[in-house]
Formats: C-alpha cells, structure tokens, sequence
C-alpha cells in the first residue's frame, strides 16, 4: 500500500501550505481523529485528518486555508496543546507530493469497518484488555514456534501445511490451548458475531519488524467461511483489494491461497484501507473474505511488533 507522501516545502513556501505534519498525535496515542480535527478547528476550517503512516501516532491535519495551518503551527508547534490532554505536539509544514507514476494512488485510511462498505468485514476495538493483552503475548513465548523465511507461527487444532497451502483434517492436533478459552467465549457471546460457530483452528503469526503481508486471499477449504484475526503488541493498516475479472492472474489454479503477481501493475482495482489498532479483533466473513484481497505492506524502516491470532 502507498502512504500519502509529504515532503517539507522549499524555503520560503511554508506559509504557501495548508498542511501540517503532526507528530505524537493520532490513534495509537489514545486520540482519534475527529477528536485531532475539533482540536485543530479552532484555528480554521480543518478539511480532514489523515494517517502520515501506519505507526498510528503521526497524521496530517489538513486545513481549507495556509494561514490557518500557519497559525496552528506558530500556536502549537512543541508545546502543550489543552484540547488534546497537554500532550505537546511536534508539527512541521509539509505539502502533498504527487505519487510516481510507477506507483499506485493513495487510499483513505479508516478507522471503522463500516466506513469501508465492504460486505462481511467487521472490527471490533478493545476486543480485550491491556492486561489480558500481556497475558497472551507471555503465553504464546512459551509455545512451539515453526520458523518460515520471514516470520515465525504456532499452529493448534489443524495444522496448516505451507507447501500445498491446506490443511490435512486427518491429523487433528488437539484442543485448542486454554490460553486462548476467553477469547473463544467472548466471540460465541458477542452479539456483533453474525453466527454462532464451533472454532477449532488457531494460527499465531509473529511477524518481526517490518513484515508484512502479500495481498492474498486465504484458501477457502482450509479455513473455510470465517476468519478472526486479533491484533497484539502493535498497530498496523490493512489494505483491502477486489480485482476486476481479467486485470490479474492468480499464480496457480489450485485451491492455494490466490495472490496477485504484480499487484502494482493492475488498474482495474478498487483498493480501501483500514486502522488496526492493538487489541482489536477483524472478522473477514462472506464477501471480504472470499472476493477482497487483504494486504500488508513490508517496511524496510518502519518498526512494526505485529503479532495476528486466527481461529
């Protein structure tokens, strides 16, 4: 996925620009957008907040005026901001820079599923809590760890087998651990959940700094019409993608999972994103989970601790 790119303007031209770069400010510092944007609005009328990139704790505000970012920047720039709890802010002016013309355009990053419209895709914030958070992360380190070319997984229930990417539902590996037993209740009690299922597959996925995640649909017989994906230790955006028939080629036609070539060559995609903050849980069911690719991108400089339980 591109990130908008913003760059410093040339000397002389800040005042030209109705953008600022927010540092120590967004989601992953406990404020939201719209809460950024009421903030901000103070100095002018505020045209949208946006992620500067996935850390989650750095945005664009965007203002309708240049002077009313140039005011914002002379009033707050390292110092203590009141309407955002005294968190002081670092801000520089920035401009959008046109993405390459090798690449691919921006997308909207949102912070709720429903903005997204995309049929079957749910994210429930705060899924669990801070210390249960901690609680996982600690009881996953004790487990049995398969180590793959960029990342490490735990497997429980079934197996997955990466070289025919299925699963043998002959070779049942046992109950799944009791580390993960909350978890499985508050799913099955949860009103949100459109059914009522019995789970039996987990999958943990350590992803080190910088992984990610190719665009990819996952195979259908091995984990059948529903995935729940829960966030730990670290924030991340989620590109989702649907190809139009005939603009890609999926690289078997076998039931292993589809993934895109070239990704970045096709034009008739329709691309969305989404914020997935810490603790949060996605479900992927009907069409986000058998028509939209979803997607990571890897990083060579962000600092990403992401770790993706399945069941």
């Amino acid at each position: 996925m591109v990130m908008p790119r913003f760059v410093r303007p040339k000397e002389g031209d800040s005042e030209s620009s109705p953008d600022l770069y927010v540092a120590n400010c967004g989601p992953a510092v406990g404020l939201q957008f719209d809460t950024i944007a009421s903030a901000f609005s103070s100095f002018g009328e505020v045209k949208g907040v946006y992620a500067a990139d996935e850390s989650g704790a750095r945005v664009i505000v965007s203002f309708l005026e240049p002077a009313s970012a140039h005011s914002a920047f002379i009033a707050l720039n390292d110092r203590p901001c009141p309407h955002l709890g005294g968190r002081s802010l670092h801000i520089r002016h920035s401009i959008l820079q046109p993405p390459s013309s090798r690449g691919m355009a921006s997308v909207p990053v949102s912070l709720n599923a429903s903005d997204l419209n995309i049929p079957g895709l749910y994210l429930f914030h705060d899924f669990i809590s801070a210390v249960e958070e901690e609680q996982l992360l600690q009881a996953v380190d004790t487990g049995s760890w398969i180590s793959l070319s960029k990342r490490r997984v735990q497997h429980y229930g079934y197996k997955f087998c990466y070289d025919t990417r299925n699963v043998d539902t002959k070779q049942h590996l046992g109950a799944l651990p009791s580390f993960v037993s909350f978890i499985l209740e508050r799913i099955s009690l949860s009103p949100d959940i459109p059914e009522k299922l019995d789970l039996d597959q987990l999958t943990v996925n350590e992803y080190p700094p910088g992984v990610g995640l190719s665009p990819h649909i996952d195979t259908h017989s091995a984990f059948e019409g529903l995935i729940f994906s829960l966030s730990l230790a670290g924030p991340c955006i989620m590109e989702f993608r649907r190809y139009t028939a005939g603009s890609w080629a999926p690289k078997t036609a076998s039931i292993s999972d589809t993934e895109v070539e070239n990704p970045n060559s096709c034009s008739e995609v329709s691309r969305k994103a989404i914020y997935l903050p810490p603790r949060s849980m996605l479900l992927l069911s009907g069409e986000a989970r058998c028509a939209w690719h979803h997607y990571i991108p890897h990083h060579k400089i962000y600092r990403q601790n992401f770790e993706r339980l399945v069941v």
